[in-house]
């Protein structure tokens, strides 16, 4: 059986804002989901897959990768066709978050075929239709959305730039630009699936865990605020069972910064989540909750990068 590696994480608590710089008029939005009946903050897979990837280029080459020496940032590729993959190598964001590149046919298709010079054919007899390639590689490391914590409250802040700050907004005159900004203090989790045995080289999967804890500017990091997205508390479960169940897990206590995952607690006690397989890092270890789940068999660790590299240990020695 595959050995899987799942995990939940939770964030720090801060200020999130602009977390894709889409806008309402002139109220920069954040994105909003409909959670348990109420109006939550959320941050796409894909703002994490990009963060990560940038973590990821700091340990092996990674294909893809932000340039910002060029007139204008953009992402750019090594390898765009993804020659080296299909030669055996492999780059290690396209190792670990897969790729899809498709293209479209070199020329249409026609119902009709073609005789001499170009003319129909009376017989009407159809022509295959010319069909376009697709070089396709599933992500072995899967993540979810980023949820709030808390609910959406609908606050906004009132902003003013600086007159000449924004020339393009300023149509005329030397009056400061009006803008206006929705923040959310807040936490998100989201959680995580890798299978080792599906990367090429099995080794990547402790850095992606290491990169995962080393999270920071994730979405909105822009110049007007800072949001920490590394993991305030982690939750690894490395288990040959396919499914992760235990995603989503933690909620806030009360109306202060504390977490609490009394639904982990309850999986742990049912048995589909059995103890052994996990280890829960960062303040969560220190709560009554956590300690319940470690008289079950769980490994505490205050710290979340110790609660990583134990994972990561765990995973060495399943796979030896």
């Amino acid at each position: 059986m595959s050995l899987h590696v799942f995990g939940a994480i939770v964030t720090h608590h801060g200020t999130a804002a602009n977390n894709r710089a889409e806008t309402d008029g002139n109220i920069t939005t954040l994105q909003k989901l409909v959670w348990h009946g109420r109006v939550h903050s959320t941050v796409s897979a894909e703002a994490i897959r990009f963060a990560l990837r940038r973590r990821l280029g700091e340990h092996e080459e990674t294909n893809r990768y932000w340039d910002e020496a060029g007139p204008k940032p953009a992402n750019n590729w090594r390898d765009h066709t993804f020659s080296k993959w299909a030669e055996g190598g492999s780059y290690i964001d396209d190792d670990l978050l897969g790729f899809m590149s498709a293209e479209a046919a070199k020329e249409d298709g026609s119902d009709v075929a073609s005789g001499p010079k170009g003319e129909e054919k009376a017989t009407g007899t159809k022509k295959p239709r010319a069909k376009g390639t697709a070089t396709i590689r599933r992500s072995p490391l899967e993540v979810t959305r980023a949820i709030s914590l808390v609910p959406y409250a609908g606050d906004v802040t009132f902003n003013a730039a600086s007159p000449g700050a924004t020339p393009s907004a300023q149509k005329q005159g030397t009056n400061p630009v009006p803008y206006g900004t929705e923040v959310h203090a807040t936490r998100y989790q989201y959680g995580f699936a890798l299978t080792p045995d599906a990367l090429r080289e099995p080794e990547r999967a402790a850095v992606a865990l290491r990169c995962l804890t080393a999270l920071g500017e994730v979405a909105g990091n822009h110049g007007r605020f800072l949001y920490d997205f590394s993991p305030e508390s982690v939750v690894f479960r490395i288990t040959h069972d396919p499914a992760p169940r235990l995603l989503y897990v933690f909620e806030a206590r009360g109306n202060g910064p504390e977490i609490d995952a009394p639904s982990l607690l309850a999986r742990v006690e049912s048995g589909d989540l059995p103890g052994k397989e996990l280890v829960i890092g960062g303040s969560f270890s220190q709560t009554d909750t956590a300690r319940k789940i470690a008289a079950m068999g769980a490994t505490l660790e205050p710290g979340v990068r110790k609660a990583a590299e134990l994972a990561c240990s765990r995973i060495k020695s399943r796979e030896d």
